[in-house]
């Protein structure tokens, strides 16, 4: 599951991939590096352990966008819990980014799905979230400031929070391997 998330991230038109950790920390920044090393890009991807993750996902996003260089104009924030994301979502929601959208998430069934993709603008608004629903309060607040993008599948609502869940990812990504 770790590797179909990271694939999706570094699919993504950014320069570089901060990927928050927190429970079995270690054993994930293991996983990841080792994934970032066979794909070529290790230099891409920077591992920071969120030692407060347990107050929920606001932590760990706090901690990577607080991280981000200066002259970062926006960051993707993909989920470690989402393998499934469309190829092309990631560039569609770049180009959807102009001057007067915030941020930019897809959209299937009517559905606010993942990754998004937040304008520096919203950062220091991402720096006082708490919680563990992440920035989707933040993103549904915008109004028309918020891009939402069609997604061509349910892959950005698919979320591994169940064992049943985490054997349908499985199958699918291996039915997506098989018609590549």
């Amino acid at each position: 599951m770790l590797e179909a998330a990271l694939a999706c991230a570094v699919a993504a038109p950014a320069r570089h991939i901060t990927l928050a950790v927190g429970a079995e920390g270690e054993r994930v920044a293991a996983a990841a590096q080792a994934f970032a090393t066979r794909e070529g890009e290790r230099d891409r991807l920077t591992v920071v352990y969120t030692p407060d993750w347990a107050l929920g996902m606001s932590a760990s996003l706090k901690l990577a966008i607080a991280g981000l260089a200066p002259d970062v104009d926006a960051a993707f924030v993909f989920l470690g819990d989402m393998p499934l994301i469309p190829p092309g979502v990631a560039a569609a929601l770049a180009d959807a980014l102009t001057p007067d959208v915030a941020a930019a998430a897809p959209v299937f069934d009517g559905r606010l799905g993942h990754p998004a993709l937040i304008g520096a603008g919203l950062f220091p608004e991402i720096g006082r979230l708490d919680g563990d629903r992440g920035a989707r309060r933040l993103l549904e607040a915008l109004g028309p400031r918020l891009a939402r993008v069609a997604a061509p599948d349910d892959g950005v609502l698919f979320d591994v929070d169940t064992r049943d869940a985490l054997a349908e990812a499985e199958r699918r990504v291996d039915q997506m391997v098989e018609t590549r």
